[in-house]
This record gives structure tokens, C-alpha cells and sequence, in this order.
């Protein structure tokens, strides 16, 4: 990124190619839109590049980056005037080609609760769990990421992580 900061913009591909899957499945996990979450994550690259004259090097990169891409999403959002309603998914099952059928579909059912569970959370619950479990973001650049202690984020994702247990048991019940 110091490359791309200093002039060098051909390396913004290398950078592109290396953060797209990570932040296209942020942006997925939080709006379940493919296309949206792509233009997202071409904003996202925009905004570095816009932006690039602004990034220290002081800390991580990619905390750097979730930082702008977090900003994206607010940004949409708020344009939109659709804060806190997020499209929801169509779910389609698929059967795999496994021997024993019933333990894969009990487990791709576990996985659609689950992904339904989490889109029945807050976005803001939402969005601590996928850094940090999906992610697999470390506390303090999470912390660094919404602007809060580490102290703060181990609270947000342990509330998130009871809530989603909560939402997850009330949809087992209904089923």
C-alpha cells in the first residue's frame, strides 16, 4: 500500500486480487446482495485509491481497508434510506454428492438456521460477528476498525454471540 500511496498505482491490482474475496464476503454476510456486495467492494477500492494519500503505514493495511469498506456500507446505506433493513436471501438446498444424505442435509439445514439466525441480528451484532468469526479478525483490529477498546469489542461479540444463541434456539423451536 506504501507503493500505491507514493505513486505507484499499478500495484492497487495486486492489492485488489489479494482483498476481494475477504471483502466481498464481509459485504455478503451483511446484505446477502451479490451484485450490491460486488459494487461495494468496487467502492471500496475506489475510495483506497482516492484516498491513498491518507493511509500512514503506521498500522495494518487491512485494517485500514475494513475501516473505508465499514464506511462504504454506512455510506450506501444512509444514501439509500434503508438503515438496519437488509435484503434478505432466497435460500436454494443443494444435495451433495456425499454417501450418507441425511447428515448432509441436517447439516446444510443447521447452516441456513444459523445464516437466518444471523440475519434476524442487528447490523451492528451483524457485523462484530463477521469480522471476528468469519473474518477471523483479532480483537484489537476490530477495535480499530469501529473506533472502540478491545475491551469494548470482546463485549460486542460476546453480547452478539448470546443474542445470535437466543435467535438460533427460538428458530429450532419453530421448526
Amino acid at each position: 500500500m506504501i507503493n500505491v500511496r507514493d505513486g505507484g498505482l499499478d500495484k492497487l491490482g495486486l492489492l485488489f486480487e489479494r482483498y476481494k474475496r475477504p471483502l466481498f464476503g464481509f459485504f455478503y454476510g451483511m446484505n446477502k446482495d451479490q451484485e450490491l456486495s460486488d459494487d461495494l467492494v468496487q467502492n471500496t477500492f475506489y475510495r483506497v485509491m482516492k484516498y491513498r494519500h491518507l493511509f500512514r503505514g503506521d498500522g495494518e493495511f487491512k485494517t485500514w481497508l475494513f475501516h473505508i469498506a465499514r464506511n462504504v456500507r454506512h455510506d450506501h446505506f444512509r444514501k439509500e434510506k434503508i438503515k438496519g433493513k437488509d435484503p434478505v436471501e432466497d435460500w436454494e438446498h443443494k444435495l451433495g454428492h456425499s454417501e450418507n444424505k441425511s447428515e448432509e442435509m441436517q447439516h446444510d439445514e443447521e447452516h441456513m438456521m444459523l445464516n437466518l439466525a444471523m440475519d434476524r441480528l442487528s447490523p451492528e451484532k451483524r457485523e462484530v460477528l463477521l469480522l471476528s468469526k468469519y473474518q477471523e479478525k483479532k480483537y484489537k483490529e476490530i477495535g480499530e476498525i469501529l473506533g472502540c477498546t478491545e475491551g469494548a469489542v470482546k463485549v460486542k461479540v460476546f453480547r452478539a454471540l448470546q443474542d445470535l444463541k437466543g435467535v438460533y434456539e427460538k428458530l429450532e423451536k419453530q421448526m
